[in-house]
């Protein structure tokens, strides 16, 4: 088995796209600082981000992304800052290898998502980056296509923890 193989067969039409947004191309966009390649994955006019800041109790999380443009900003942070750091092994290999996306419930026109990380990518300094938490998205198929709604992200995993 290939590092980025999609679990889910093509004949799993709905959750073999949905990985492919959230995990595939969500990665490979990150990983080359690229909004444009996810910003039609997500419906804009309604979307919205909760933070939970790595906290088991709900009552800490916040609404820190309650428009796109806002939670955009702060992915392509996060991919320039992952982008200046040197790490010991490739790291797209290394976040399909920490990147669990098997938890998708699908009703018609709508799915949650539950996806994990867990696991830690080597740096070149020796150091580490543990990746270990969770997030739910909420997504909706308009006009064939699957787009997110919005989620909660950044759980404790495995959450209570």
């Amino acid at each position: 088995m290939t590092f980025d193989k999609n679990p889910f067969p093509e004949g799993d039409a709905d959750r073999h796209a949905l990985w492919e947004m959230l995990v595939r191309r969500d990665i490979d966009a990150f990983l080359g600082q690229d909004w444009s390649m996810v910003e039609d994955d997500f419906i804009a006019e309604s979307f919205f981000g909760m933070h939970a800041h790595f906290l088991a109790n709900a009552d800490a999380w916040r609404l820190q992304f309650p428009r796109l443009e806002i939670y955009r900003d702060e992915w392509l942070r996060q991919a320039k800052e992952t982008a200046a750091t040197k790490f010991a092994e490739p790291l797209r290999e290394a976040l399909f290898r920490v990147t669990n996306m098997r938890d998708i419930d699908v009703d018609g026109d709508r799915a949650v998502l539950h996806k994990k990380f867990d696991g830690s990518v080597a740096k070149a300094d020796g150091g580490v980056d543990r990746l270990k938490w969770q997030t739910l998205y909420f997504c909706r198929k308009v006009a064939g296509r699957w787009k997110i709604a919005g989620f909660v992200g950044y759980m404790p995993h495995p959450l209570g923890s």
